[in-house]
């Protein structure tokens, strides 16, 4: 039988102590089968409109305390293009959303939609980001960015599409809310599991919805989320829960 563990959080805003980043290298190395560690955004300190030039040193800390990939939150989007690269740069993993884009090739985004693991003996595990669209079309002052937003179940739905047939588990790092990611479990299916953020939620043993689990683990580091998956492509059996940080 095949077997992950997926440890994650959300909503740190800059509260990972040394500490409890020693907790969670501690309870990565204890889990007796493959593990990504994973972050569902708002990891960082600085508020949305505001930024550091030199970058965040929250995402160093997460660098160094292993995580794989996080998603894109409101915390860590800036309307600029500066700002938007110096909340992101310190990162040394993908920082994942798959509903922002450039309105120009000639500007780079500082995030990817998606990364693959193929080396976790379990298939191939896809991880995808969502964030809480900040700047969107139908905004006034979507003029005042080089990036727009798009609607967060448009984008599952194509990733959906894209990724499902060559994925055997679809994880979406979801930075949009409990009901957002509710809505998403019932209406867009191939989605195995939707970690999540933003609305500071706690479900101490998941959350299953028309068969994706959902997973949230608070916020401002008090808990650690841990989602089991065995089974076979098809046949995943998942259960979630919260590790006091």
């Amino acid at each position: 039988m095949r077997a992950l563990t997926i440890l994650h959080t959300n909503d740190l805003h800059a509260k990972l102590t040394i500490a409890k980043a020693e907790r969670i290298r501690l309870e990565r190395a204890s889990v007796g089968s493959p593990a990504l560690l994973l972050d569902a955004g708002d990891a960082i300190g600085s508020g949305n409109a505001t930024f550091r030039p030199d970058g965040e040193p929250a995402l160093d800390h997460m660098s160094d305390t292993g995580y794989d990939a996080m998603a894109v939150g409101n915390r860590e989007f800036h309307f600029t293009q500066m700002g938007f690269h110096a909340k992101a740069r310190r990162a040394r993993f993908p920082m994942l959303s798959a509903n922002v884009r450039s309105r120009s090739d000639a500007i780079p985004l500082p995030c990817i939609p998606l990364v693959r693991f193929d080396d976790l003996g379990l298939g191939s595990v896809c991880v995808f980001g969502l964030t809480v669209p900040m700047i969107t079309e139908r905004m006034s002052v979507k003029h005042l960015s080089p990036y727009v937003f798009e609607d967060p179940f448009e984008a599952a739905k194509r990733v959906v599409t894209q990724e499902r047939p060559a994925c055997d588990l679809l994880v979406c790092l979801s930075h949009c809310g409990l009901a957002v990611d509710r809505r998403l479990a019932a209406t867009v299916r191939g989605l195995d599991i939707i970690i999540g953020g933003h609305t500071h939620a706690e479900l101490p043993t998941g959350e299953m919805v028309e068969g994706t689990l959902i997973a949230h683990a608070g916020s401002h580091a008090r808990w650690l989320g841990r989602v089991h998956v065995a089974g076979e492509p098809g046949d995943w059996q998942l259960a979630a829960e919260l590790v006091a940080l």
